[in-house]
């Protein structure tokens, strides 16, 4: 490995593990608040300068998005976990092969996600019941974004690939400079320009091309095994089939999990008041920077988790997830509770309405103050996943999480028709996901154990 490549990497195989941790996480904790920061730009600005309409209507676009992109942001994942646990194994033809496969499935599948949300936003709206006031400008908003899938499913696989031998720095770095001009754009097409939600949609897809260019300009560059070459951009099947195994479930549990999420949406929703669907949306985003060190500490488990599986280092996994388990815990506990003591302020830098700030506050109390809970019970689920068990934990997941919130939609809310009796269902899901994540985490870590313990020996 060159030395450009070294001071990008991370040693995650020797070592003291919480240092690692750190310097690996750190960089991803700047690079998830600058993209939640860049994202909320869109809200900020359409609801400061283009009104309460436009502010509900990308809102109402959120839950929809996630669903659709969840599938591939799975398979992202799985390309995480395969590279990293090659680079443990020193397995440099297998590597060339996965990140090239892996970036052949960012490109189909972004060519696919333009097609289908082109011609389907509008339906897809209408199933969940989005107010008839702002569904043509959320139609147009999921149009326009879903035309520049390809950057977006690119950027992540690359970042996937970077992050997998431990480069958390560039992926931030691109991320910055996307996220920047982002900014700018959505300021220049809404303010300037009076483009509303066309505005934003169209700087999200400028900004996502650059930050795709970006990546795969650093993948040319590098002299190591995960080198990108034009020339070898092709699939091979039993890399893909990996890649599947791995990042399938997660993509299916993302998609679940999205589609509880749009049940949700559609139930607020059915208040038919622009004012609720607003405080919906900037709550939900102001929830994003609580789950800021969760998303980076998940990110580490996996991989530290997966090179030192391929690299032998049993003894280190358990040790990996308790230490990602404290600091998530204890970073979203902190967080959770900072939003909730300042929620009017940042709802304040969201919307000018009293109204929508004080409805945004009821989220932030049922669910903003709980999200320890996810973020917790997401540690046992990413340590499974590093160890190559994904499909018992997505399942699991897919009770605890989505039939629980579906179940308490149906029944309980018709009952209370409440916006609080919406939002409770979080926390109670995520109390039972929990408890269930972590007894199937101490069953998966000693087959795991045992497993490896049996190959040992018959190779003896």
């Amino acid at each position: 490995m060159s030395s450009k490549a070294q001071n990008y990497s991370i040693d995650m195989v020797h070592g003291p593990l919480l240092k690692n941790i750190f310097i690996f996480s750190v960089p991803l904790m700047f690079t998830n608040f600058l993209q939640i920061l860049f994202n909320a730009a869109d809200t900020v600005v359409v609801g400061k300068f283009a009104g309460e309409a436009a502010l509900a209507a990308v809102g109402a676009t959120g839950s929809i998005v996630f669903l659709i992109t969840a599938m591939f942001n799975g398979l992202s994942m799985g390309t995480n976990v395969i590279v990293a646990r090659l680079i443990g194994l020193k397995d440099p033809e297998r590597i060339e092969k996965a990140v090239h496969t892996s970036l052949c499935m960012g490109l189909v599948g972004g060519v696919f996600l333009t097609l289908f949300g082109l011609l389907f936003s509008g339906n897809l709206l209408s199933m969940i019941s989005t107010p008839s006031d702002i569904i043509d400008l959320s139609k147009l908003y999921m149009r326009i974004y879903f035309g520049g899938s390809i950057f977006l499913l690119v950027y992540n696989f690359g970042a996937s690939i970077l992050r997998a031998k431990g480069d958390t720095k560039r992926p931030l770095y691109f991320l910055m400079i996307s996220g920047v001009l982002n900014v700018v754009l959505n300021l220049f097409f809404v303010v300037v320009l009076k483009m509303s939600v066309a505005g934003v949609a169209i700087a999200t897809v400028i900004s996502q091309g650059v930050s795709a260019v970006l990546v795969c300009d650093a993948l040319i560059k590098d002299t190591d095994e995960t080198r990108l070459q034009i020339n070898k951009l092709k699939i091979d099947m039993p890399t893909m089939i990996e890649v599947i195994r791995i990042g399938l479930p997660a993509g299916i549990q993302g998609m679940v999990f999205s589609l509880s999420n749009v049940v949700i949406q559609s139930s607020i929703n059915s208040f038919d008041s622009s004012t609720i669907v607003a405080a919906n949306s900037a709550a939900s985003n102001i929830e994003n920077f609580v789950y800021i060190g969760t998303m980076a500490f998940t990110q580490a488990t996996v991989t530290f988790t997966s090179q030192n599986l391929g690299a032998g280092k049993l003894d280190s996994i358990a040790k990996i997830m308790w230490i990602t388990l404290g600091l998530t815990a204890a970073s979203a506990a902190f967080m959770g509770i900072f939003v909730c003591v300042f929620g009017n302020v940042f709802l304040g830098f969201y919307t000018n309405e009293a109204a929508v700030i004080q409805t945004g506050m009821i989220r932030l109390k049922y669910v903003a103050l709980w999200l320890v809970l996810n973020g917790t019970f997401d540690v046992f689920v990413a340590s499974m996943r590093g160890m190559g068990y994904s499909t018992l934990p997505t399942v699991l997941m897919l009770f605890g999480i989505c039939g629980i919130r579906l179940m308490w939609i149906w029944t309980v809310f018709p009952q209370v028709g409440t916006l609080e009796s919406i939002y409770v269902c979080f926390p109670i899901s995520w109390s039972i996901t929990l408890v269930i994540q972590g007894i199937l985490w101490i069953w998966v870590h000693r087959h795991m154990l045992k497993t490896h313990t049996v190959k040992k020996e018959a190779m003896a």
